[in-house]
């Protein structure tokens, strides 16, 4: 048996068969996402963005992703709630952590009709082990690890480093994009008070 080393920033998902012995092809699903350079900055550098970026008061896309448990968590789960997403790079460095903390935070001061989510490419067991020891339990934290699907439908795919860029979306109860904030600096925490006044905004109209 012959097993082909492949990049870890690529996704194996073909098997080939051939003459009996066992090959694994490695294919980069990011390949032909539409990318742009944005506003957002990792120190001197312009980031780019893989997939489309999303358009406020357009239908939400769907999304797929896993919770702890690598069961999968899926934009129609929310039907008819208000959503607010909390993405960041890597929940377990420094400013994620705060990012995801403080909104863990929020969750007792929000509506009943309010689910709040935190979504990075962490794998789950690192998500799990983080919420367990920072005591995060109010609001799901989910990984975008598997498919690479919402960064790719949202349009917040870091180029070459399978990570998301910082940023927080609202959708409304009727599955549209009501509020987008992309965070200017990485290495930046998101501007709270805006995110959650035009939550407020929202859920009062």
């Amino acid at each position: 048996m012959f097993l082909k080393t492949v990049n870890s920033n690529k996704l194996l998902v073909a098997l080939c068969l051939t003459f009996g012995s066992f090959s694994i092809q490695a294919i980069d699903i990011t390949e032909k996402l539409p990318a742009r350079v944005s506003a957002v900055k990792a120190g001197d550098q312009q980031v780019v963005l893989l997939g489309k970026p999303l358009i406020t008061g357009k239908k939400a896309p769907d999304f797929k992703v896993v919770d702890n448990n690598f069961k999968k968590v899926s934009l129609d789960d929310f039907k008819g709630k208000t959503l607010m997403i909390s993405v960041v790079p890597s929940i377990d460095t420094g400013v994620c952590s705060l990012q995801t903390k403080r909104f863990n935070e929020e969750v007792a001061k929000l509506p009943e009709n309010v689910v709040l989510l935190t979504i990075s490419a962490d794998l789950p067991f690192a998500q799990k082990r983080f919420c367990q020891q920072e005591q995060v339990e109010a609001m799901a934290v989910l990984s975008d690890a598997v498919w690479r699907d919402f960064g790719s439908n949202y349009g917040l795919l870091i180029k070459d480093m399978g990570l998301l860029t910082r940023a927080i979306i609202l959708i409304d109860n009727k599955g549209k994009v009501a509020y987008q904030q992309l965070v200017p600096e990485l290495a930046q925490e998101p501007d709270y008070a805006a995110a959650l006044a035009a939550l407020q905004q929202l859920t009062a109209s």
